[in-house]
């Protein structure tokens, strides 16, 4: 047997008998592996031991520890990692050929791109120890969600053809993940679709294909399923996932009602992929034996059960590559006090994630086209490689797009190269009479979260349900 699937079927039986030996074991096994994580971020990671020692934290457990940044960590990256074979520059050059998307640096490393709410750019490294456990919890997700016999059912009825519509043209987690478990195993009925696509053609795609299990960020799912409740989408999945962006209570009904299958929502990111998960009582609950989240206020200070974070400190359990170790994640987090009526003994949590709008433009003919916030963000963030962006609805045929810039002339020069890939964009979806202008003011943080929402509506009437 390969190693990865080796190392993944050993964990899926670890996660079960550590969690079959409720909360105490959990919390015993997640500190027995941070101190090993600390030990070797301290003997392989330059920039850990001096931040470490930097701040008073020699010998210190992980409490005592500074938090990190992405940018401080971004700016020692040769540093960071733990293997002195990883640059830089060589990790950027692999990302710049989109054919090595899926594949493996150095032969053992997956390497994923991210910009995240807080519109810092970020790059990340994954070990294969990793990866496993990222599939590992994946199949304890999905076993949890008791939903293995309905999808097993339709391996039979439907092929077992899988679908992920997602971003898929540079290195995001999700369509890179999925391209490498796509190569590394024998499941042939398995393919993504492009974000990017007009929604009528998304929808004949879909259904000319008929997955049993269907894969998407919340905002897409949620106008899919208003193509099903409409009649024209006609797939029937017994399984749907969701992840990458901030999914309410309601959504989360009315994706389920319309598709008639449960919805299993993930809470990760490019730092660590499964953080939390939702049982099917709806609740997110921490991969506790994994993951450790703090919930902490402005100053680092821990938030009690009940109140809202200003922040949520991560530290990855499974990563040594690239640790991530008080990860200052930048998303607003409230700690469940009362254990979940699903019996469960993971513990739960409520987060405030990326919260983009989906657009409702008017077309020329009239026609009110839907547009993902993930779909507008890959164009920009293409056409402007790192530079902070804020896409904000103000009419029904009108987005005034904000640029960050240390003066105007900078913004001049920028907005060109975005005005064009947003027009081709839109006249792709129909949407060629909308009118674009460059605001003067750059990007704007949400006032009451302090994330960066990159993309917004200020007319209500316009805004989607």
């Amino acid at each position: 047997m390969p190693f990865d699937a080796w190392t993944t079927l050993s964990r899926v039986g670890e996660i079960a008998w550590t969690r079959s030996g409720g909360r105490r074991a959990v919390d015993a096994a997640a500190a027995a592996r941070g101190e090993r994580l600390i030990a070797y971020a301290r003997a392989h990671s330059p920039y850990y031991r001096d931040w470490w020692r930097a701040h008073g934290a020699v010998g210190a457990g992980l409490a005592a520890l500074a938090p990190v940044t992405k940018r401080s960590l971004m700016d020692r990256f040769d540093d960071w990692v733990t293997d002195r074979q990883l640059r830089r520059s060589g990790v950027e050059a692999f990302l710049a050929d989109r054919a090595n998307i899926g594949e493996f640096y150095l032969g053992r490393y997956a390497i994923w791109k991210s910009s995240g709410s807080s519109g810092e750019p970020g790059i990340f490294v994954q070990d294969r120890g990793a990866l496993a456990t990222y599939d590992a919890l994946l199949s304890a997700q999905l076993t949890s969600a008791a939903i293995a016999g309905r999808y097993v059912a339709s391996l039979v009825m439907q092929g077992g053809r899988a679908a992920l519509v997602a971003a898929t043209g540079d290195h995001f987690a999700s369509i890179a993940s999925w391209e490498r478990v796509c190569r590394g195993t024998p499941w042939p009925n398995a393919r993504a679709f492009s974000v990017m696509e007009p929604m009528p053609a998304l929808v004949a795609q879909l259904n000319a294909y008929r997955p049993a299990f269907l894969a998407s960020y919340p905002t897409t799912l949620a106008m899919l399923a208003a193509e099903k409740r409409a009649g024209r989408l006609q797939i029937t999945p017994s399984c749907i996932w969701s992840g990458g962006e901030y999914l309410a209570d309601a959504t989360r009904r009315a994706i389920e009602r319309a598709f008639g299958a449960m919805l299993v929502n993930e809470y990760g990111a490019s730092e660590c992929m499964s953080i939390a998960f939702t049982c099917g009582r709806g609740a997110l609950h921490v991969n506790a034996d994994w993951v450790i989240v703090e919930p902490v206020d402005r100053d680092f200070r821990p938030t009690p059960p009940g109140e809202r974070s200003h922040t949520v400190l991560l530290t990855n359990l499974a990563n040594y590559v690239q640790p991530i170790i008080r990860y200052d994640l930048g998303d607003s987090v409230t700690a469940v006090a009362e254990p979940c009526a699903c019996g469960s003994p993971l513990p739960v949590i409520r987060v405030e994630g990326r919260r983009d709008d989906v657009l409702s433009l008017r077309a020329g003919d009239g026609r009110l086209v839907q547009l993902a916030p993930l779909a507008l963000t890959t164009v920009l963030e293409d056409a402007l490689a790192s530079r902070r962006f804020q896409l904000v609805q103000t009419g029904p045929s009108r987005i005034v797009v904000r640029l960050a810039a240390h003066d105007p002339r900078e913004r001049s020069e920028a907005w060109p190269a975005a005005r064009r890939a947003l027009h081709a964009y839109l006249a792709q979806q129909g949407l060629g009479d909308v009118e674009l202008y460059l605001d003067s003011i750059a990007p704007m943080p949400d006032a009451h979260s302090g994330k960066l929402r990159e993309v917004l509506t200020t007319n209500p009437e316009a805004a989607a349900s």
